[in-house]
């Protein structure tokens, strides 16, 4: 059985998706953007305030489905620009114990929804 999760405090989906869906123990968090959920505004002044705006929405799904950052087993990140990485991964590492982060890919895509520079998308146990 799967359940599913959205909350007002992340962006809602704008197609045929959740924001998240739990299967046993394993939450599967949708790839994220970074729009604010409270006007519905995209976040892209920079890379750092869009890589923050984008893990703040993972934050309220997780704390809606009753997790955590410490317990996101994966993470996939999609970039438009491998230039940026340095500076994506120093606003990553806020977020995450760099002992216990998980595992993760961050890949260079041609283009992402709404041309925006970055997409996360989770996988984390609930425990």
């Amino acid at each position: 059985m799967k359940k599913i999760w959205n909350t007002e405090k992340a962006p809602a989906p704008v197609g045929p998706y959740n924001q998240a869906i739990q299967h046993g123990n394993t939450l599967f968090i949708s790839g994220q953007i970074a729009i604010d959920p409270s006007n519905g505004e995209l976040i892209t002044s920079d890379i750092e305030s869009e890589t923050h705006q984008v893990l703040k929405n993972i934050n309220a799904i997780l704390e809606n489905a009753g997790t955590n950052f410490e317990n996101i087993i994966k993470c996939s990140v999609f970039v438009s620009d491998m230039n940026l990485y340095s500076r994506i991964n120093a606003v990553y590492a806020e977020y995450f114990n760099e002992d216990t982060a998980p595992a993760r890919e961050l890949v260079e895509v041609a283009n992402l929804p709404k041309f925006v520079n970055i997409e996360i998308s989770v996988i984390a146990g609930i425990y």
